[in-house]
């Protein structure tokens, strides 16, 4: 087994989406270049291609294959919802490869489908508005357990369990899910590539007026979800919350009608995970690793939740980009774009060990790079080589400089050494911008 080394102004979604026909020509060259063929030469199989060695924690140990060695019997091209899950199921332990063709909505039949009979949530509103119902207590009663009776219906209906030895792959520029929640749980060996994710939008969220002093609507489902899996590959995705962004939600009691939960979460001890060139964009809470500070929790994630995130673009977020418990997490090479919206984006958690290394920043004048880090748990990180608009910026000093009261120390504890090419991070934009996210495989 290969174990690391120890020691102690803003771009929108829509602006990225532009650049992927300059991308896609890109591509051709540098395949034609390389390979000295033709545009009639055959593709490559996507589906049968592999993590390389030393390309992040997930090429640790046995690497990821995903499902490459699939025989043919066992590779199959899906167009619906029910033809996805039925290909999940199909030929037991067996290697699978899943080609993905244009986009799959789970829940195509809407939100009214999954109501249990007597749910109405005029009613739900009333009966647990704040003025009546007080803030003190959790909902209870009639109207909650038909909520959530909505709830366990809707989540039966959306989410999807990806098998061990398994690859998802989509076909072309446009493939992937909408208003599907991906779940790779307690598995090893999967490989999700060139998948655009249109986050799910929870029909049925739970008001908890005990949330906060003002209460707050809680939700659920995540694009995808990384729970007690090992050896995960998620290459050259899309995450989005399409078209219903949270600008675009309602709010009741004064509160935003939270409807989107995470768009990946890495979670209940999973380990040996490496998202490389996906997209994060126009989100709020974006990527969990390690899911709450209790202590059965540490009992399972202690020594575990070993992540690589490399030359992702995260693009008009507020948050989590990641927000890390527990984890020897290794972030380079991504390209970090902020809006008038931001909030931070490495959460420093719980006995966190990250390393943040040759990553650019793109900030508007309105954010100071002392936002960059968020510290919710005393542990020390690494961070150097980074850039903020062009400058190369120490993210501890400026941050402890701006905001004395959250002090952060420096030294994550160990090196990584599971790298490929480590890109100069004056060049990640330029790079990244034009080459992550679904339908840019080169």
């Amino acid at each position: 087994m290969h174990t690391q080394e120890w020691h102690g102004h803003a771009t929108s979604w829509r602006t990225v989406a532009v650049r992927r026909a300059a991308a896609l020509i890109g591509c051709i060259a540098l395949v034609l270049a390389v390979t000295g063929t033709t545009a009639e030469a055959r593709p490559r199989d996507l589906g049968r291609q592999t993590l390389a060695a030393g390309d992040g924690w997930a090429s640790d140990g046995t690497g990821t294959t995903g499902g490459s060695a699939a025989g043919a019997a066992r590779v199959s091209t899906v167009t619906t919802w029910a033809e996805f899950k039925a290909a999940l199921a199909a030929g037991g332990s067996a290697p699978k490869i899943i080609k993905v063709r244009g986009t799959i909505d789970a829940n195509a039949s809407g939100c009214d489908s999954f109501a249990a009979p007597g749910y109405d949530f005029d009613r739900y509103l009333a009966d647990y508005d704040p003025a009546v119902w007080g803030y003190d207590q959790v909902v209870s009663g009639e109207q909650e357990d038909l909520r959530a009776a909505s709830a366990a219906n809707q989540d039966t209906a959306i989410k999807a369990y990806v098998p061990a030895d398994t690859t998802i792959v989509g076909i072309g520029e446009n493939a992937g899910f909408k208003g599907a929640s991906l779940q790779i749980k307690d598995v090893d060996n999967v490989i999700v590539r060139n998948l655009t994710f249109e986050s799910p939008l929870d029909c049925f969220p739970q008001w908890d007026p005990t949330d906060g002093d003002t209460g707050n609507w809680n939700s659920e489902y995540d694009s995808a979800v990384v729970y007690g899996a090992t050896h995960v590959w998620l290459d050259h995705d899309t995450f989005t919350d399409g078209d219903h962004p949270d600008s675009s939600l309602p709010a009741y009691y004064g509160r935003i009608y939270e409807q989107h939960d995470g768009e990946l979460d890495i979670v209940k001890g999973a380990d040996y995970v490496t998202a490389s060139w996906n997209v994060f964009a126009d989100h709020d809470k974006t990527i969990l690793i390690g899911n709450s500070d209790n202590a059965a929790t540490a009992a399972v994630d202690r020594g575990h939740l070993k992540v690589t995130l490399h030359h992702n673009l995260f693009t008009g977020l507020v948050e989590r980009a990641p927000r890390v418990r527990f984890g020897q997490v290794d972030s380079y090479n991504n390209h970090f774009v902020a809006d008038s919206s931001y909030g931070y984006s490495y959460g420093i958690g719980m006995e966190s060990q990250l390393v943040a290394e040759h990553n650019a920043f793109t900030l508007p004048d309105s954010v100071g790079a002392g936002l960059i880090l968020k510290k919710w748990k005393e542990a020390p990180l690494t961070a150097a080589d980074n850039y903020v608009n062009g400058v190369l910026t120490d993210l501890i000093a400026v941050h402890n400089a701006e905001i004395p009261a959250e002090t952060l120390r420096s030294g994550a504890g160990w090196t990584p050494v599971l790298r490929t090419k480590v890109d100069a991070p004056r060049a990640v934009p330029g790079i990244v911008d034009h080459r992550a996210g679904a339908g840019r495989i080169c």
